[in-house]
């Protein structure tokens, strides 16, 4: 069975032209709505269509006229394809020609994603030659100590001189516990 999703960004903007490419390609269900295509989390009709699909499972599809109705995000198509194929729900694209039911379209969809994640790949590669050039020019990340380093000093002396509990030393120094351990280099015993 084809279910169909349409989507509008606007209340100004109209889908019936989806609809009725969506019923021509044989929909035997079509979920719709206005609403951005941000997030498909922020998507009613959209949970609704993928649930249905769910259900019904193994041999169904979804259908879709173009890809930004379903996703504005390689994230979000890659999240919602990957439930769709653990399901067995086809996927098909009109206006692009991709059909997830065929080697072919199955092919065409899978050299997107692997380019989509060759990308993100990159962007991941940039970000962390940034971090090193960044970390290098001496810039320091994730917060800042809690204690200066007299206060550290006088914390691992309390610790040494053995008179307050740890758990005294960590009120005494407004941190957890825990932390005392770790800043100390031992080991809380239960």
């Amino acid at each position: 069975m084809k279910i169909g999703y349409a989507r509008v960004s606007s209340t100004g903007q109209d889908y019936q032209t989806q609809l009725d490419k969506l019923q021509a390609a044989g929909c035997k269900k079509i979920f719709f709505e206005k609403q951005s295509g941000k997030s498909a989390d922020d998507r009613a009709e959209l949970q609704k269509a993928l649930d249905f699909l769910e259900l019904g499972g193994e041999g169904w599809t979804l259908v879709v006229t173009k890809l930004d109705r379903l996703a504005r995000s390689m994230n979000d198509l890659t999240s919602i394809t990957s439930k769709l194929q653990k399901n067995g729900v086809g996927f098909i694209v009109l206006d692009q020609n991709i059909d997830t039911t065929t080697p072919t379209g199955k092919l065409l969809f899978n050299i997107l994603g692997s380019l989509a994640e060759f990308e993100r790949d990159l962007i991941n590669s940039r970000c962390d030659e940034g971090r090193r050039a960044a970390k290098l020019k001496g810039v320091q990340f994730g917060r800042k100590a809690k204690l200066t380093d007299e206060q550290l000093d006088a914390l691992r002396a309390d610790v040494k001189a053995g008179i307050l509990s740890m758990q005294a030393i960590a009120d005494k120094y407004q941190i957890a516990r825990n932390s005392v351990y770790r800043l100390v280099g031992a080991k809380e015993s239960a």
